[in-house]
């Protein structure tokens, strides 16, 4: 049997498994369960090194997740995931798909396993950052096939709400369904995670990029727009449909539509931004050299707690 090399071709090799088995067994095909399935399917494909242990920790450090040998040389694999009371489980089961995929993908580039902490995710230009991208891509088309996902946006309006019914069915974090979205949508969109007033990072859908419209926060220090939902602190309650901007308020200069949910303490913001479907402006010629900076980000933001 030819094993997949891909993050995209793993994840399709292990959706399959689970489509024909739940369908067999009459059961809900979502949420998939990581775990048992790390273990069920290294075991029959990889049965002299297989994944035996999977283990709640709080861990320190920033450590979100480990893929780590079996100290006795047996060839046997565990992960080990933080489970710290602030975590969601759309958080923890995206990291069980992330070190799953460095299992398939980079064990044997990395014989001692893997720890993954935000600071080593956001070394976007190394060979650990291509590594944790793979990995990161790999949880996302596993948890979130595109079959399905399309499916249940069909004819829907796209809205906070609707994020959260997807997140829901596929136990992921609204950010890590906001981002699936922005990875294949026509629409000018962009998903923008404030932290304490500042811009700590966004994400621009393709064509919003083409027309020059994007956030470079990991360059450098942006505060969230004054007269935004997000840096006022204005309560989800109070627009849960969101609210229109005029031109000038967001990047762009032009009119966009805002959605903003806040953490529990408001010191983190999750934004919406949805523009107008055509571009009143021309291409902005930075924005292909924007892409290439943006091509191996490792979507450390599919890590957040919401």
């Amino acid at each position: 049997m030819t094993l997949p090399t891909t993050p995209e071709g793993w994840a399709i090799r292990l959706s399959q498994v689970v489509r024909i088995y739940h369908e067999t067994h009459k059961l809900e095909r979502f949420p998939i369960k990581v775990a048992s399935l790390a273990k069920e399917y290294s075991k029959q494909v990889f049965p002299s090194e297989p994944i035996t242990m999977i283990s709640a920790d709080e861990l320190t450090d920033g450590i979100e997740g480990m893929l780590v040998p079996k100290p006795d040389e047996s060839g046997e694999w565990g992960i080990i995931f933080n489970n710290s009371s602030k975590i969601s489980k759309g958080r923890i089961n995206f990291t069980l798909g992330h070190e799953l995929g460095h299992y398939l993908l980079h064990r044997g580039r990395s014989p001692k396993g893997f720890k993954c902490t935000m600071r080593n995710m956001m070394e976007w230009n190394s060979e650990v950052g291509r590594m944790e991208a793979e990995a990161n891509k790999f949880a996302s088309y596993l948890l979130m096939p595109l079959d399905d996902f399309r499916e249940k946006i069909k004819g829907q309006e796209v809205s906070m709400e609707l994020m959260r019914h997807l997140a829901d069915r596929y136990e992921v974090s609204i950010t890590a369904a906001i981002l699936k979205w922005l990875e294949f949508t026509p629409k000018r969109a962009m998903l923008v995670f404030g932290m304490s007033g500042f811009i700590d990072w966004a994400w621009s859908s393709t064509p919003l990029i083409k027309s020059g419209i994007f956030y470079p926060a990991r360059q450098k220090t942006i505060q969230l727009p004054s007269k935004s939902l997000a840096a006022t602190g204005t309560p989800y309650s109070d627009f849960p449909d969101g609210f229109k901007h005029p031109k000038g308020v967001w990047a762009g200069n032009e009119p966009v539509h805002e959605t903003t949910i806040f953490s529990p303490q408001k010191e983190m913001s999750i934004t919406l931004l949805i523009y107008s479907d055509y571009s009143p402006q021309n291409l902005y010629k930075g924005s292909a050299d924007y892409e290439e900076k943006r091509e191996w980000d490792t979507f450390d933001q599919f890590k957040t707690n919401s």
